[in-house]
């Protein structure tokens, strides 16, 4: 990817993060703001944090890059290294649900609800990765719907391990569309390139 490209990549994926997490904290912090000025100077706030957030998707979007290079060069077979990728999938959704419900529920709560951000999380994944494949190939599923949940999860831990359910909104809303944008854009400015090339 040339730097035009990279530059491009880094700007949308921030704007596009940013301003989703923008929407999404107004709405579920709408109890904060009774006028004007408290709208702006809270979606003002929430940009901000949502850039960070963003970022934080970007570096983890780049750091996948490399260790997915990696892996291919460690396992010298794209079938082994998929099936190691399929295995830390399953290993994160069930972690998703059980160290969250052994930290945080309450004697005689329900596991049901802890259930909820692996299947959400897990439901999107495969949509996003299914979009790869078709615009791609065979061979991109497993990586992008690796990237989508591990990679994500890893991103959204700070968070989920605090348990605030407004801000465990606000980041998985910001780093679920950054991570989907950079993967579906990655594919579309390298084919771009090699036209022009």
């Amino acid at each position: 990817m040339n730097s035009r490209n990279w530059v491009r990549l880094f700007v949308s994926t921030l704007i596009l993060g940013a301003t989703v997490g923008m929407v999404t904290g107004l709405i579920v912090e709408s109890d904060l703001y009774k006028g004007i000025t408290d709208f702006l100077v809270l979606a003002i706030w929430f940009f901000g944090v949502s850039c960070i957030f963003s970022l934080i998707s970007q570096m983890g979007f780049f750091a996948y890059l490399t260790v997915h290079r990696f892996g291919l060069g460690i396992f010298r077979s794209v079938k082994l290294w998929n099936a190691v990728q399929v295995v830390l999938i399953a290993f994160v959704l069930f972690d998703l649900v059980y160290l969250r419900y052994a930290s945080f529920a309450e004697k005689g709560d329900s596991v049901g609800p802890y259930f909820i951000p692996s299947l959400l999380l897990l439901g999107i994944g495969l949509l996003i990765a299914y979009l790869k494949q078709k615009e791609t190939n065979r061979e991109a599923f497993i990586p992008a719907l690796f990237f989508m949940i591990v990679v994500t999860t890893i991103e959204w831990f700070p968070v989920l391990k605090a348990n605030d359910f407004k801000w465990v909104t606000i980041m998985f809303t910001v780093l679920i569309v950054s991570n989907a944008w950079q993967l579906m854009l990655l594919h579309r400015l390298n084919a771009k390139k090699e036209k022009t090339a």
